[in-house]
């Protein structure tokens, strides 16, 4: 009897399940931040290259990113592997589930890609949750050959099609002088007053913000003495929107809140965005239905596409903008906690997380295999990137 790709890919991640899931606790019990994930790249690193697949270290000059490849067939499968930690909580966000269920994957799929006529790559993308590693790979030509990327995320339920906002991250900062708040106020520039004055209006334009538009921050020094006039005061700001053009204008009118305050006062504004805008998340549809219907077939609870949904942002929405994508979230029981919390990084290493490491992996080799066997799927998916317009740098 013939044995189908999907039966195969299974075949091959049952043998290496015991790999996988040891992958995922070793990142869940040594989390590293944002551009700093260098023993969790090495470990992904070594066990596919011992797998048989051609590794890149060290890709987009990123210490902690990197390329792995197997087969040699002109379509590009891309498979996003995160595995950074948030501080101080961990794993709070399931990235060793993400990156884990990714490698499952592209060792699913390994064996299958010349039969299949892919190139199978495992994309090691550093910094999700702060920086955008996935926005340097982009203009490091990362995705370039790429027709096709995907990723699973670690969730308290599974959904296909969510949307995700556009967000920019700004540190502020006001410099005035300081003086004797009561014997000589008036040599002083308040560098506080600024920062209220800013926030005074960022409240007011609220009322005029676009659906769907978030302005939150943080204050993280306002000064030292209530009887010094503030020199120094800083915060730290971000800006979210539906898409990336509403974000820009977003920012336009945020930014001159900011310089409202300067201008009342006489203080100097520092304004410096952090890390890379994200963009907002934009799901292939077509691929959405593929990974739907290979996650109910492995018996998950999956409930049809729905625009309406969004989560918070990430930067696989810029890759969305470029490549057909897709970004399902991939559920386990994790009590009444959601993610971003210090309680759901408790859950991280359960049967259940374990489940959706090999679900998750699973459903999106059967969703590669789909995309590569349906010739409609996959003259569409060569088409686009035939077609695409060259990712300039910036």
């Amino acid at each position: 009897m013939t044995t189908t790709p999907t039966e195969h890919a299974r075949a091959v991640l049952t043998r290496r399940q015991d790999e996988v899931l040891a992958l995922s606790h070793q990142l869940h019990a040594d989390p590293e931040l944002a551009y700093e994930e260098h023993r969790a790249a090495r470990r992904i690193t070594d066990l596919v290259e011992a797998a048989g697949f051609a590794v890149d270290r060290g890709v987009c000059d990123l210490p902690t990113a990197f390329t792995a490849t197997a087969g040699t067939g002109d379509l590009v499968i891309g498979i996003c592997a995160e595995y950074d930690a948030l501080p101080g909580i961990g794993h709070a966000c399931g990235h060793n589930v993400n990156g884990a269920a990714s490698v499952a994957a592209a060792l699913a799929l390994a064996p299958l890609a010349d039969d299949l006529g892919i190139t199978v790559k495992l994309l090691g993308t550093p910094a999700e949750e702060f920086g955008g590693g996935k926005v340097d790979m982009l203009r490091g030509g990362a995705f370039d050959d790429v027709a096709a990327a995907m990723m699973v995320h670690a969730a308290p339920q599974d959904s296909v099609g969510l949307a995700s906002l556009a967000i920019s991250s700004w540190k502020v900062g006001y410099t005035g002088r300081a003086a004797h708040a009561a014997a000589m106020p008036e040599r002083g520039v308040n560098a506080a007053d600024a920062m209220m004055i800013a926030q005074v209006a960022i409240a007011a334009y609220r009322q005029q913000m676009r659906p769907g538009s978030v302005v939150s921050g943080v204050v993280t020094s306002g000064g030292e003495a209530a009887n010094v006039i503030p020199a120094h005061t800083t915060a730290d700001y971000d800006c979210r929107a539906d898409t990336a053009e509403e974000l820009r204008e977003l920012q336009a009118r945020i930014r001159a809140c900011f310089q409202a305050g300067a201008l009342a006062t006489g203080a100097e504004l520092a304004l410096e965005t952090v890390g890379n805008d994200y963009a907002d998340l934009r799901q292939d549809l077509a691929m959405g239905r593929s990974y739907l219907a290979a996650a109910r077939a492995l018996g998950r609870t999956v409930p049809d596409t729905d625009p309406n949904l969004r989560a918070g942002s990430t930067d696989m929405g810029n890759v969305s903008h470029v490549v057909p994508t897709i970004h399902p979230m991939i559920g386990y029981d994790c009590g009444d906690t959601i993610m971003h919390n210090p309680e759901f990084t408790r859950y991280g290493t359960t049967p259940q997380a374990d489940r959706a490491v090999l679900d998750g992996g699973l459903a999106m080799a059967w969703t590669a295999v789909d995309l590569a066997t349906d010739p409609a799927h996959r003259e569409a998916l060569l088409t686009r990137l035939a077609t695409r317009e060259p990712l300039v740098a910036g």
